[in-house]
């Protein structure tokens, strides 16, 4: 079976946008990543039924932009674009028709709707701010935008160490219902729910941990249970942790360590972390990767060698094995199965 992958990049060398390539599940083998999307600075993306939308730049403007994705064809259908720097995460509403994106830079949440047209309309923008004790933290950074089991928004934000839950009304207006304000610098960065829809974990950046949260379907308030480091106590360079993803039975939660230049794999038992693999992403500085469709394979982007990594998984234990390494992709810092 061939299963289709797109790779987000940043275009400040040799990359040209949007990468495509397959997946061959009989082999273990990627195909040669090919261009499919000349777009600048591509950082996330994610695809909803044929529209593919991204985060994009346009000299001094930044912002998103929607593709149709029709017989191996490319067209695009619009894209929000202001003066500014681009977001740094894009995720879709199905429900509501509803794009939500974080802004780094900004510390903003922007919200779209995608039209039947699948064009873009601006319904709501949202400022955050705060700041941190760490060097990055001097202002607010909104890192992830994405929905909860319960149909509210989940907003991560770095530079504040918040994780903050928004009602999103019908026509796309947020209104803030609860705040988990983490440890200080921190640093939260993204955020997985298991399959219970009531555990979360979040992946600390600056701090190089993942805690465990506890989500309360009526409130939409965040708790947390537990922290835990994803670099081992020896590792005294720099590192910052970087994408989560967790296994459909929830059984296994995964992270990529940039600097430690890692997957870290945790297994859950009795509700909390336990470390059980580290191993190396062969490539410098592991920004995104993904389990694909079957989660026999986790696919990892090195952002600073050009290079992805292919790993077999056991569905039983959890653990990585690699099985490819030095596949050929520009600048990769986004990882997405179709």
């Amino acid at each position: 079976m061939k299963e289709q992958i797109y790779f987000g990049t940043y275009t400040k060398k040799t990359s040209q946008g949007i990468y495509h390539a397959f997946l061959d599940t009989d082999t273990a083998q990627v195909s040669t990543p090919q261009v499919a999307i000349t777009v600048e600075n591509p950082t996330y993306l994610t695809i909803t039924d044929q529209t593919l939308l991204t985060v994009a730049k346009e000299g001094p403007l930044g912002g998103i932009a929607a593709y149709e994705l029709a017989d191996d064809s490319y067209v695009l259908t619009d894209d929000a674009l202001v003066a500014g720097p681009n977001p740094c995460y894009v995720a879709f509403d199905k429900k509501r028709s509803l794009v939500y994106t974080a802004n780094y830079h900004k510390g903003q949440i922007d919200v779209y709707r995608l039209n039947n047209d699948k064009t873009l309309t601006l319904c709501d923008s949202v400022v955050q701010t705060g700041y941190g004790p760490r060097k990055e933290q001097d202002g607010s950074h909104v890192h992830y935008t994405d929905l909860t089991p319960d149909g509210r928004l989940a907003v991560v934000d770095l530079g504040n160490d918040t994780v903050s839950t928004y009602d999103i009304s019908a026509e796309g207006k947020l209104a803030p219902v609860s705040i988990l304000k983490t440890k200080a610098g921190l640093g939260p960065r993204h955020l997985v729910f298991a399959p219970d829809k009531k555990t979360a974990y979040l992946v600390g950046e600056l701090s190089s941990t993942v805690s465990v949260l506890d989500y309360d379907l009526t409130t939409g308030a965040f708790y947390l249970r537990q922290t835990v480091s994803t670099i081992p106590d020896d590792w005294t360079e720099h590192n910052g942790a970087a994408a989560i993803r967790i296994s459909n039975d929830g059984r296994f939660v995964y992270v990529s360590n940039r600097g430690h230049n890692s997957l870290a794999v945790f297994e859950v038992l009795d509700g909390e972390l336990k470390l059980i693999q580290h191993l190396t992403t062969h490539g410098d500085f592991p920004r995104d990767f993904a389990l694909d469709p079957t989660e026999r394979f986790i696919l990892v982007a090195n952002q600073n060698t050009d290079n992805a990594t292919l790993y077999t998984r056991d569905q039983e234990t959890g653990l990585l094995a690699c099985c490819q390494k030095d596949i050929p992709l520009p600048e990769g810092v986004c990882v997405y199965f179709k």
